[in-house]
């Protein structure tokens, strides 16, 4: 494997599931959940695009800072990331998942307010699509995108996990 780009991933056990992270050149291209067929498709589409290949038990500074940073999210005293990202994807999902970045700790939004505030206002189901291929989970917060009910669809890590992160983000919203 010498001579080839490498991904350097780690694993990092939260209490309502398991994380994949990986960096790439000093930027976190990876924190995805992992549960087999959604993190499978993103390691595909991480190998295919940034023609590299994973590398696990390495730690770079920008997964030992990520790591950090994880813990003091999920024990409450995180509300905002500072850690270089590095999406890898098609010019649209990039824009969708640049627009994740916006929405605030604590809150949420629909997938229908998100197609408008990309200006693609017919284009609700793409961006779903686009906000559930997020390889960056948490970080790019698609966790925080429900239904226009304000109902709880699709995620990567499974909706019992985006409810758990929203009810630690939100916990008198978010209860059981």
């Amino acid at each position: 494997m010498d001579g080839c780009r490498r991904i350097k991933v780690k694993e990092y056990v939260a209490d309502c599931g398991t994380l994949v992270l990986g960096e790439y050149e000093g930027k976190l291209c990876l924190c995805d959940w992992l549960t087999e067929k959604h993190h499978e498709n993103v390691k595909r589409r991480l190998k295919r695009i940034l023609k590299a290949e994973f590398e696990e038990d390495l730690t770079g500074m920008t997964i030992e800072k990520a790591t950090r940073q994880l813990d003091e999210y999920f024990a409450g005293r995180r509300k905002t990331f500072d850690i270089p990202l590095l999406f890898v994807g098609t010019d649209f999902q990039r824009r969708v998942w640049g627009e994740l970045l916006k929405i605030e700790y604590g809150t949420t939004i629909s997938y229908r307010t998100l197609a408008h505030r990309i200006g693609m206002p017919m284009a609700v189901r793409a961006v779903a699509n686009a906000a559930g291929a997020n390889s960056i989970s948490i970080f790019a917060p698609c966790h925080r995108v429900v239904g226009s009910d304000r109902s709880l669809t699709g995620y990567g890590g499974g909706l019992d996990v985006k409810k758990a992160l929203l009810q630690l983000e939100s916990p008198l919203l978010f209860k059981d």
